[in-house]
Parts: C-alpha cells; sequence; structure tokens
C-alpha cells in the first residue's frame, strides 16, 4: 500500500495525515540534496515519497511553499536566546542564523527561494507567509524586552525584527555570511541602540 493510500485513510478531505506529510518532507529534502534548487520538482518528490501529485499540491500549493517548509526544518537548530538583553538576545539570534545559513543547504536554498519570489508571484506569496511567521517569531524577542522595560513602548517588536531580517538576507544574498563576531555585534548594537527606552 502506498504512503498516500494510507494517508487518504487517515485524513478527512485536506487535513493532512502526519506520516504522509513527513514522508513527503524527507522526499522534497532527499530531492533538494541529490539534484539542488534547480532540479527539483514536486514530481520527483511525489516520485520519491510514493505519494500523488494532488496530495502534495494539497497540502503545498506550489514548489515554493513546500521548500519553505523544508527550509524550516532544518531550519530547527536556529537559537532565539532568552539571556535577559535584547543586544545578546539579537546577537545570539543574527549569529546563529548565520551559521546555520553558512553550514548547512538552507542558506542556498533561501537564497534561491528569494530570486524565484522576484518572478513567480507564488513564489512571492508564498515567501510573504514565511516572512510574517518569523517576522512575528523574531519580533517575540523584543516584545519581551518591552516587558522588561528594557525596549521603548512605541517599539514595533514587528519592525525591528525587519531590520535584523534585512540586514541577515543582504548578506545571505550578497554571500558574506562569514561576517566576524564583532562586526555582528556592531550591526545589532546599532539596530538595538536606536531602540532602548
Amino acid at each position: 500500500m502506498s504512503i498516500e493510500q494510507e494517508g487518504a485513510r487517515k485524513s478527512i478531505g485536506a487535513r493532512r495525515s502526519p506520516e504522509s506529510a513527513d514522508a513527503i518532507l524527507e522526499a522534497a529534502e532527499a530531492v533538494l540534496i541529490e539534484n539542488g534548487y534547480s532540479g527539483f520538482s514536486i514530481e520527483a518528490v511525489a516520485r520519491r515519497a510514493r505519494a500523488g501529485k494532488p496530495t502534495i499540491y494539497r497540502w503545498w500549493p506550489n514548489k515554493a511553499s513546500l521548500l519553505l517548509e523544508v527550509y524550516q526544518r532544518q531550519k530547527r537548530d536556529v537559537d532565539y536566546p532568552d539571556t535577559g538583553s535584547i543586544e545578546e538576545d539579537l546577537f545570539g539570534f543574527a549569529r546563529s542564523l548565520f551559521v546555520h545559513w553558512r553550514e548547512t543547504p538552507s542558506g542556498g536554498i533561501f537564497r534561491s527561494l528569494l530570486a524565484e519570489a522576484q518572478s513567480d508571484p507564488s513564489a512571492a506569496e508564498a515567501l510573504a507567509d514565511y516572512a510574517a511567521g518569523r517576522r512575528a517569531n523574531t519580533g517575540k524577542l523584543v516584545a519581551r524586552a518591552k516587558a522588561r522595560g528594557e525596549v521603548a513602548a512605541h517599539v514595533d517588536p514587528e519592525q525591528v525584527a525587519d531590520l535584523v531580517a534585512s540586514y541577515a538576507w543582504v548578506h545571505l544574498l550578497t554571500g558574506r555570511l562569514d561576517e566576524d563576531d564583532a562586526t555582528l555585534r556592531r550591526a545589532i548594537a546599532m539596530i538595538v541602540n536606536g531602540i532602548k527606552a
């Protein structure tokens, strides 16, 4: 019995079967590692996962949304520290992200997704949805600092998250992920010193 058939028995409508979703995500990751971004296709993932393309498209409406979920699975080890200092928290997060992008395939995946989003509206939409979630998640570091009284009350945590993400994304896109700690600390300090209470 195929994974797709098992999933059909365990799920109703568009609700995911965890086993089928995991098999598809594992297949997508394997196809990506073997073929690279340019050789990645839903067809190859479906073959490898022994799933139907309609199942994949029901849960991931396009290639970009599937790749973003693969990317998120790879990004589980990125730190969101809670040191009691907004500057240390943002530095720890940015440093962890740079190391992750530099030392795993996920940096290349994300760079390719950013590039594809410039010409593919469905990729742009998937990236915007992903970025909104990431913005909210990183913004929690700033919200926590606001609650401690370390950040001014008028500061929007998600705008600060955008500033940090902008710094990180430009380094990813220009191949400058080898930033030393001192340089990264100075960049984070410039952001933080504008938001401290």
